[in-house]
C-alpha cells in the first residue's frame, strides 16, 4: 500500500518546539497549556504578536525551528519503519520552503525515518500539495492542516487528521497517538 505523511505537526511536534523557542527568544514564560488551547496553526498570538510581527519572527527562526532538537511524536518513527519493513511505500509531502528541502530530507533520515529520495516531496504551496496527493494515488494520507484536509474529501485516499487544537472542527478519522495506531 501507499502511505503519505505530512511532516510538521503530523510526525514531529514542530509548533510546540517553536513555542518553546519563542518563549526563550522573547524572554517570556508563556505556559504550554496556552499553546495547547490555540485555535490557529500560527502561534504568535500567544506572545501578543500581530500577524505581521509573528510572520517575521517565524521566518527569522526557520533554521532553528526546523533543524534543531524538535521532538518526534511518540510512535511515529516506529510506525513508519514498521510499514516500510512490511513493504509499503512511504511518501513524505511537506510544504516547507524549497530552500529547506534537501536539509529537511536529511534531518528526517537522521531521526530514523525511512526515506526514499523519489518519495520525498517538498517546497510547494498548499494547492500544489493537494495536487501531489491526488496524483500519487495514495491509499492513506495523514496531515494536520485544515486547509489541506478540507480539500481531500472527494478522493479515494483514506485521509486522517493528526489531532491538534486548531483542527477540532474537521470531521474525519483522527490520530491522537501514533503508538498503537492501526489503519
Amino acid at each position: 500500500m501507499r502511505f503519505g505523511f505530512d511532516i510538521d505537526d503530523t510526525l514531529i511536534n514542530l509548533r510546540e518546539h517553536a513555542f518553546h523557542i519563542y518563549n526563550r527568544k522573547l524572554n517570556q514564560n508563556i505556559g504550554v497549556e496556552i499553546f495547547r488551547e490555540l485555535k490557529t496553526v500560527e502561534i504568535h498570538e500567544a506572545f501578543g504578536l500581530d500577524k505581521e510581527a509573528g510572520g517575521k519572527m517565524w521566518n527569522s527562526l526557520l533554521e532553528e525551528i526546523y533543524f534543531t532538537d524538535c521532538p518526534l511524536f511518540e510512535g511515529a518513527k516506529e510506525l513508519l519503519n514498521k510499514l516500510d519493513s512490511e513493504g509499503h511505500e512511504i511518501f513524505y509531502i511537506t510544504s516547507r520552503p524549497k530552500q529547506y528541502c534537501q536539509k529537511t530530507r536529511q534531518w528526517v533520515k537522521e531521526r530514523g525515518f525511512p526515506v526514499s529520495e523519489q518519495r520525498f516531496f517538498c517546497g510547494m504551496q498548499d494547492q500544489e500539495k493537494i495536487e501531489i496527493i491526488r496524483k500519487l494515488n495514495l491509499d492513506f494520507y495523514f496531515d494536520d492542516k485544515p486547509a489541506v484536509l478540507d480539500t481531500l474529501s472527494d478522493i479515494a485516499t483514506k485521509v486522517y487528521v493528526k489531532d491538534q487544537s486548531y483542527n477540532q472542527e474537521i470531521n474525519i478519522p483522527r490520530v491522537k497517538e501514533w503508538a498503537g495506531f492501526s489503519y
